[in-house]
């Protein structure tokens, strides 16, 4: 890594922990086009800026407000998507069909500044009954829709300028004992009612009970991380999420889900690059170890994300290219990511290729999987 990827490092951990860690170190040789650069593919423009609040020294004057417009604009996206996830619920609410808000602004909530994380898309999740219901509801509203998944249960719709997507399950499909765990996660919600509430300017918004959610959100990073890429502010997503509730989780029953799943290393190793690059408090991280072995899983795992950037915005764009290269370039890039994995995660990297295999790189290639923005 450059200085100026240890840089924007510092301005992350600043803007997720402010006054815990302000020991930013910025000298007046930063490359802050750079910086810029780097909190744009990971999409945590707001989060940098709101660290570089705690820093003494600025970018250009130019560019520190062109920074300050976005934030701007974040906030103003922020506030109206929040506004339409109030309407779309109370729509659906009358209409009888229950739903929760997973990922995207349920989690926002949980940064110090919940108006400066990048919003991305809406995502609904139902039980089959009202995922068929959200479909006839919502289809009729909607100006594009994209190509059904009917086995994983998954439709994306485009409704006023935002971007609904309804999951009727959460699974990774291509990890048999995380999709168990994920299905029993999913009985707990729906059939247990284990849920907290989001107060969304006086709509109350249904979101997993912490134990779920952390799962859910931990095992999405996973499925990304192994097809495509995963981006930084995921990883952050998952960091403000342990610490906002931290001392509230049952850590017996997220230690069994975890083993359970298969996923202790991969949990590890995340905790890790957590504490040692984005500079989390350690005794807030369940699992953690501190080690030189989880350390090298955490290296490698931050170079791959620095590297990919945000779902794989960094990929070479082969839109254009015939489909026969398209397929090349496919095969090319998820190759060389499970070689990279095989380092890290040996077996589930052999698993995640194997089912490439087996169910057509290709096809799952074509398939705008990058807008998966939550």
């Amino acid at each position: 890594m450059n200085n100026s990827v240890y840089r924007f490092l510092a301005l992350v951990r600043s803007g997720l922990w402010g006054e815990e860690n302000s020991d930013i170190r910025i000298n007046e040789t930063t490359d802050w086009q750079e910086v810029y650069q780097l909190a744009t593919e990971q999409s945590v423009l707001g989060l940098v800026l709101d660290g570089l609040e705690q820093s003494n020294i600025k970018p250009p004057r130019e560019l520190l407000l062109q920074w300050i417009g976005e934030a701007q604009m974040l906030e103003r996206q922020n506030k109206a998507m929040n506004l339409f996830i109030a309407e779309l619920i109370e729509k659906m609410r009358k209409a009888d069909i229950y739903t929760l808000l997973v990922k995207g602004q349920g989690i926002a909530q949980c940064y110090e500044k919940p108006l400066w994380r990048a919003c991305g898309d809406v995502d609904l999740f139902l039980n089959e009954e009202n995922y068929e219901k959200a479909k006839a509801l919502l289809l009729p509203l909607s100006s594009s829709s994209e190509l059904e998944y009917k086995n994983q249960l998954h439709l994306g719709m485009t409704i006023e300028q935002w971007v609904v997507e309804l999951h009727g399950t959460m699974r990774t499909c291509s990890f048999q004992k995380i999709d168990k765990v994920v299905d029993n996660v999913q009985n707990d919600i729906f059939s247990e009612g284990h849920v907290r509430v989001w107060n969304n300017q006086g709509t109350e918004i249904p979101l997993p009970s912490i134990d779920n959610d952390v799962i859910l959100v931990f095992t999405h990073i996973l499925k990304h991380f192994f097809h495509g890429g995963i981006g930084l502010r995921q990883i952050c997503d998952w960091c403000r999420l342990l610490w906002t509730y931290k001392g509230e989780f049952d850590l017996g029953l997220l230690e069994a889900r975890i083993r359970e799943a298969g996923i202790m290393t991969e949990w590890k190793a995340f905790a890790s690059l957590a504490g040692n690059y984005l500079g989390m408090p350690t005794g807030a991280i369940p699992l953690y170890e501190d080690s030189k072995h989880w350390k090298h899983k955490a290296d490698r795992i931050i170079g791959f994300v620095l590297k990919t950037g945000n779902f794989g915005c960094n990929r070479h764009n082969n839109v254009n290219y015939p489909k026969i290269i398209r397929k090349a370039i496919a095969l090319w890039q998820y190759t060389s990511d499970y070689i990279n994995h095989s380092f890290i995660f040996p077996m589930d990297s052999l698993r995640a290729w194997s089912w490439e295999l087996k169910t057509g790189i290709f096809s799952f290639f074509d398939r705008n999987h990058t807008n998966d923005a939550k």
